[in-house]
């Protein structure tokens, strides 16, 4: 995620690191070179009687604005709902120590036990979703556990709330919880389920790949035709409007590409490492722990991954 201090209007407009122009600048470069044919070839095909006009491409651009505004709105909502589970994690996470904190004010090995295994739920989710190593982070947090056996289940965090639903039905067995908290913790244990759930959702249910394929096909089609529609009206000056109202375009359909994925690395997904060292901060301040870890800040890039 682009973590930017207020900037002014003008300098806005200069800014590389965060926008999509990085990575769509090639395309841009055929839509250059596709107006320096049109240019070239203008007086060649006008003498054969051949002239796109500008009423077709109007149309057609006001059904892709609007086909293109749909699916980034899609796109977002996905950011979005992803963003408020990762804040609903952090929310049950503190609610949970909390809980154990206060029932069981003179064990705290029993809630330093819980905070590992609530922070190692967050780095596993954090890994499924993006399908990087676990490894480490696992061995890390949970010293005692078979950490490679949760590593190489079908879904490591669901092992891990199946540890902590153990952990918590354990505390119930020696007469540290009571039927009522048992049954108020576990609701929060529930949340977690649901967390997990929501972000296995968006992770594997994609946009349908038939309507993105048309938008895609009917964006890049448009601004392939587009220089032959405006070089009998604005001649040399074809390569400047071109290009710029082609980057209106492919800009769009490439940033609801890097949203749609919002677990992803791209500088416009979520920080989901900041949220995970967040989330370990949290709970070991709880806990009065003195390995308490550095808050992650954005890079030179104002990149916050």
């Amino acid at each position: 995620m682009i973590v930017r201090p207020h900037q002014h209007w003008f300098r806005r407009l200069f800014v590389w690191h965060g926008s999509v122009l990085s990575e769509i600048l090639f395309r841009l470069s055929l839509n250059l070179a596709m107006s320096v044919v049109a240019i070239l070839c203008f007086q060649w095909y006008e003498a054969l009687g051949v002239k796109l006009t500008l009423a077709p491409f109007s149309l057609l651009g006001v059904a892709i604005a609007i086909f293109l505004g749909f699916r980034n709105s899609v796109s977002y909502a996905r950011f979005t709902e992803a963003r408020m589970m990762w804040g609903n994690l952090l929310i049950v996470n503190r609610s949970l120590l909390r809980q154990v904190k206060s029932i069981l004010p003179l064990r705290p090995e029993l809630a330093q036990e819980l905070a590992a295994l609530l922070m190692a739920f967050s780095y596993c989710l954090k890994h499924q979703l993006r399908k990087t190593p676990m490894d480490e982070d696992l061995a890390r947090l949970l010293a005692e556990h078979d950490t490679q056996a949760i590593a190489n289940s079908a879904s490591p965090c669901n092992q891990i709330l199946l540890l902590i639903g153990q952990w918590l039905g354990k505390r119930r067995q020696e007469g540290d919880v009571s039927d009522i908290l048992f049954h108020s913790i576990d609701q929060n244990v529930n949340q977690l389920s649901a967390v997990l759930a929501g972000c296995e959702r968006i992770s594997n249910t994609p946009i349908p790949f038939a309507y993105r394929l048309i938008v895609h096909r009917t964006v890049y089609l448009f601004c392939t035709l587009l220089p032959f529609a405006l070089v009998p009206d604005l001649h040399y000056m074809t390569p400047l409007v071109s290009v710029f109202i082609s980057y209106t375009f492919i800009s769009l359909d490439a940033l609801a590409e890097e949203l749609e994925d919002p677990f992803g690395t791209a500088p416009n997904d979520l920080p989901l490492n900041a949220m995970c060292n967040a989330i370990e901060i949290n709970l070991r301040e709880m806990n009065n722990e003195s390995n308490v870890p550095q808050k992650l800040l954005p890079d030179k890039q104002f990149q916050l991954n």
